[in-house]
């Protein structure tokens, strides 16, 4: 069986699918690792990286391709990209598919089968598979080294003989994967760290880490999993008018809130932003999915009088060769599960590859996706082609509205 490596198109993507290290691991289990020359070199990782580790280098893309059983990849391939791609072959990417109608179709007409990590469910046997947590993990760290990179003060306590300098006030909104590890590194770089999330659920890990639950009087929202609910939009302007008085008193505001294939919830309005003090900074880790603060722009630090508003776009790829190594591993797992003895035999009675398939031998079997795509789903027995059949009148696309970070 062969796996294809190609080097990933979106601008700034700096991570690979695959590492030299796992690329060695596979190949004694039997699967032939192809690399296009040059994908992981902004991760740090050469072609002889590669060759040692008993893979096969090739000079482009469409050699890597040629034959390939499982291309793997971090982002989703374009429409043009999936043209390329051999008939009928099994991908593995992010693809976050609700949001990537085109792509979708794209490989649905190529009779591909494709698996989107983002999807994985959210049980204790896929937590080795959880790249979601994997690269959150990352980015977290990225903000909170952002945060101290653009704030004009220190974020420890400096007792000096020319006086105490008092540490750095940090509120970090969401305590899922990302925030935790947003919370647990300003906390390392010394600062005071307070945080807020509507899961009544993290207060206890918050605590853990150091800082201080900023508990406000509303209704919390647990919801299946360890996601939070998604909020109406009275409760995000109630919460909005109560986190105020917490963003003005903060040197530094860390959001981290995102919904899976929806716009990021608005936590910070213009209006708070104008209401801190001169030299604070927010670092808003959902700029790229429309920001949780009102003035993000995508890969920018914006002034806003004396407030910096850092977009922070794609974090992970900011550190491409750990963020590379934790996303490779969940990919091997992940096969795990795809291939025995060296051969492509996926299990689809397995509650992990049924969650993550998306396209099935051509056959679009994600209910949310299928909905958004005007397409109905098999109900029971082997994959057909799936037929056009417009959404009743009222009816919305299907899409996972929760997400563990806060106010989503």
């Amino acid at each position: 069986m062969k796996l294809a490596v190609i080097k990933e198109s979106r601008p700034g993507e700096n991570r690979v699918a695959i590492v030299p290290e796992v690329a060695s691991k596979l190949a004694k289990a039997g699967v032939d690792v192809v690399v296009e020359s040059g994908a992981a070199t902004a991760a740090r990782f050469t072609d002889e990286d590669f060759r040692q580790a008993g893979a096969t280098v090739v000079p482009d893309a469409a050699s890597a391709l040629s034959g390939a059983s499982i291309v793997a990849r971090v982002q989703p391939p374009t429409p043009d990209e999936v043209a390329d791609l051999p008939q009928g072959v099994s991908l593995i990417s992010f693809l976050q598919p609700v949001s990537s109608a085109d792509t979708v179709k794209a490989l649905a007409a190529k009779g591909a089968t494709v698996y989107s990590l983002d999807l994985l469910p959210r049980i204790s046997r896929a937590q080795s598979m959880d790249a979601l947590s994997s690269q959150a993990t990352v980015a977290g760290y990225r903000a909170g080294l952002s945060a101290a990179e653009h704030l004009a003060k220190f974020f420890p306590m400096f007792m000096t003989a020319a006086g105490t300098v008092p540490p750095a006030k940090v509120l970090v909104m969401g305590a899922g994967v990302a925030g935790l590890q947003a919370i647990a590194t300003a906390r390392r770089l010394g600062a005071v760290v307070r945080a807020y999330d509507v899961r009544a659920a993290a207060k206890e890990e918050v605590q853990s880490l150091g800082a201080k639950f900023v508990e406000l009087d509303l209704e919390t929202q647990d919801g299946a999993g360890g996601y939070a609910k998604e909020q109406s939009a009275e409760y995000l302007a109630k919460q909005q008018e109560l986190l105020a008085a917490e963003v003005a008193a903060a040197d530094v505001v860390i959001t981290t809130a995102q919904i899976p294939g929806r716009k990021a919830p608005v936590l910070v309005t213009a209006a708070m932003v104008e209401g801190m003090s001169e030299g604070s900074v927010i670092i808003d880790m959902a700029a790229d999915s429309g920001g949780n603060c009102e003035l993000s722009v995508p890969g920018e630090d914006v002034p806003v009088g004396g407030v910096t508003v850092v977009g922070l776009s794609n974090p992970p790829a900011s550190m491409p060769t750990h963020a590379s190594f934790l996303y490779s591993r969940n990919i091997a797992n992940f096969l795990g599960l795809l291939v025995k003895d060296g051969e492509l035999a996926p299990d689809f009675d397995d509650e992990i590859v049924a969650g993550t398939c998306v396209v099935r031998a051509g056959t679009v079997v994600h209910g949310p996706t299928a909905e958004a795509l005007g397409l109905t789903i098999p109900s029971a027995g082997p994959p057909v082609a799936a037929q056009p059949d417009p959404p009743a009148a009222g009816s919305a696309p299907g899409v996972n509205t929760e997400s563990k970070e806060a106010g989503s």
